[in-house]
């Protein structure tokens, strides 16, 4: 219940960034997957939460405030969706961390995020409403009609306590499968056999996301993940991802960047294996820590910042 409504004004309206932006602060806001919303990381190791108790400052002496935007499930869509109504709340700076998963056609409707927003996603992709999202009648728009969306809401509310109370909104066992180091010598990838393929990543929902921020600077990166040196490796990265299609969307997405004016930054290999949990983006604290570092250089580094 602490992850999602699928009701995005009121999951807005329940997270922190929702309060009124003081004078001398400098807005950041985190998007991206479960390495950014931070997969078995207590609060203060996430990406946001290092950031935020490093007290740093931009040129002009506003504070660097992070906020974490990120949503277990890789998606361009998913963030899109998300970015649309954090723009509402006045970011100065976007960092949108991404990875290959993400890129992938089929992924972009697959959140039920997604799916329970399709009035909204329609909107943003410039096409018509569906059918299915349109009043249908009376009783549809009324408390009863409306039922399960306000017991949602209102188990929101009263969890709330709980989590106020005892500083945990989650559980994180201690216990885990590390991620896999070995593998077979297979070089497919969601369904694409072999390099000869042309593999269709959807630039275009990326593209969606840039025309979203305007003006406000935005930093596009590459996220870490694990390399491995184990059995096949030369085959395979990671579980994840082949070498060759991970090697062509890096390609594709460095050409990509250039001409369409945004910052871009490609931390791939940046951060050593031991500081990957059970998946390949998934970091240990000490890995979130170091990324936030780097991040946090990436946000005071902007000295012409409005």
């Amino acid at each position: 219940y602490s992850l999602s409504l699928n009701n995005i004004p009121a999951m807005f309206a329940s997270h922190v960034i929702s309060h009124a932006k003081a004078e001398d602060e400098f807005r950041v806001v985190l998007m991206g997957d479960s390495s950014t919303w931070g997969w078995r990381l207590e609060n203060r190791d996430t990406l946001a939460g290092q950031i935020n108790v490093g007290d740093y400052r931009m040129a002009d002496g506003r504070r660097v405030v992070a906020y974490n935007l990120g949503y277990p499930i890789m998606s361009l869509l998913k963030d899109v969706l998300l970015l649309d109504e954090a723009m509402r709340y006045q970011p100065d700076m976007i960092v949108w961390l991404v990875t290959l998963e993400s890129f992938l056609r089929e992924k972009q409707t697959f959140p039920p995020i997604v799916q329970n927003n399709e009035v909204r996603v329609s909107r943003l992709m410039g096409e018509p409403s569906p059918p299915s999202e349109m009043p249908t009648d009376f009783m549809g728009e009324t408390i009863v009609g409306r039922r399960r969306d306000l017991a949602d809401w209102l188990r929101l509310q009263l969890y709330g306590f709980s989590w106020m109370a005892t500083g945990i909104d989650q559980y994180i066992p201690a216990d885990y499968t590390p991620r896999q180091s070995d593998f077979e010598p297979d070089v497919s990838w969601q369904g694409y056999e072999t390099p000869s393929e042309q593999v269709d990543l959807a630039f275009d929902v990326l593209d969606m996301g840039i025309q979203l921020v305007g003006e406000v600077l935005l930093v596009v990166i590459n996220e870490p993940m694990f390399i491995s040196d184990g059995e096949n490796s030369d085959f395979r990265y990671n579980a994840f991802y082949p070498r060759w299609v991970y090697d062509l969307y890096r390609e594709q997405l460095a050409a990509y960047a250039e001409p369409n004016g945004f910052d871009y930054r490609d931390w791939w290999d940046r951060v050593a294996p031991d500081a990957f949990t059970d998946s390949p983006v998934h970091l240990t604290a000490a890995g979130s820590a170091q990324v936030a570092a780097w991040v946090a250089g990436e946000i005071v580094n902007r000295q012409d910042a409005e």
